[in-house]
């Protein structure tokens, strides 16, 4: 996904994904990176009016924003608050463009929005899908939508002609990588136009809890999957390094990326999102009252 800037709604994500990466930013408030993660939730209620002040700055120079960068912004939290479609109804209102990025159906709730945004060219909708396996979503991914529910947005974004792909993320060697010309196939004939991945990365605290949830979870494939990581991280659990980290490094991290390529033209999907338009940003939005 292209951006420079991203906003969250929320810190912390009540979808407890095991892997998360966002994990170890809820130790800089205090909080653990396991179970207050997950269930500790800060929200951002004034985020749409902070949005629309940024955008009306005159140092503002309109360009893609993110929704979100860190956790999801359609996390259950959402459905109540409210404040990722405020933030929607402020990127319409000034014409900048949004890209979201969510594992959840919960963005459908807004498709009236997406689809006036999509009119002027002015959203994507990029669905995470790691496995199609429901049983592993169950264990990996215990409160996001399920795989054919992800897959369902899918088809309902592009048949309302909101541009939408996935990003199979994160690809964990010996777990799912198997999975992902599946995936793209599947996402293929719902209408999806691009596909994208992320090895999966292990920072901080997550190490740990993921090899715990790993021995637990799946006690005889554990040592395999773990050694399979090791390969594409140079020997080690995680790498830091921006570069190779998103993708991987060696020999394994090579053939895993070569099968990605081939899988993804075979299936016709795009390597990335469309380009958004500015052309329509106004930093002085018309206030419907102005027409009276």
């Amino acid at each position: 996904i292209d951006f420079r800037f991203s906003i969250n709604p929320y810190r912390g994500c009540e979808h407890g994904c095991i892997y998360c990466f966002a994990r170890p930013t809820h130790e800089y408030l205090g909080f653990s990176a396991g179970l207050d993660f997950e269930t500790k939730i800060i929200i951002k209620s004034g985020l749409p009016e902070l949005l629309a002040d940024t955008l009306r700055r005159k140092s503002w120079e309109p360009q893609p924003i993110a929704l979100s960068g860190n956790t999801d912004c359609y996390q259950p939290i959402e459905r109540k608050l409210q404040i990722t479609r405020r933030c929607l109804e402020t990127f319409l209102e000034f014409r900048n463009p949004v890209t979201i990025i969510t594992k959840t159906h919960l963005v459908v709730r807004d498709l009236d929005l997406l689809k006036e945004l999509a009119a002027l060219n002015l959203v994507n909708v990029t669905l995470s899908i790691t496995s199609l396996q429901r049983d592993l979503i169950n264990f990996m991914e215990p409160r996001t939508s399920r795989p054919e529910q992800r897959l369902s947005t899918i088809e309902k974004l592009a048949t309302n002609n909101i541009p939408v792909g996935v990003n199979i993320s994160p690809l964990i060697p010996g777990l799912n990588d198997h999975e992902t010309p599946e995936i793209m196939n599947e996402v293929t004939k719902r209408g999806g136009k691009w596909a994208g991945f992320k090895m999966l990365r292990l920072p901080g605290m997550v190490a740990p809890l993921f090899l715990d949830w790993l021995h637990r979870t799946l006690p005889d494939q554990a040592e395999k999957i773990l050694r399979q990581i090791q390969k594409v991280r140079r020997g080690r659990i995680n790498d830091p390094y921006f570069g190779s980290r998103m993708t991987g490094d060696g020999e394994l991290a090579k053939v895993t990326s070569t099968l990605f390529l081939i899988a993804r033209r075979n299936h016709g999907l795009a390597n990335s999102e469309p380009q958004l338009t500015t052309h329509h940003f106004r930093a002085t939005p018309t206030n419907q009252l102005d027409l009276f």
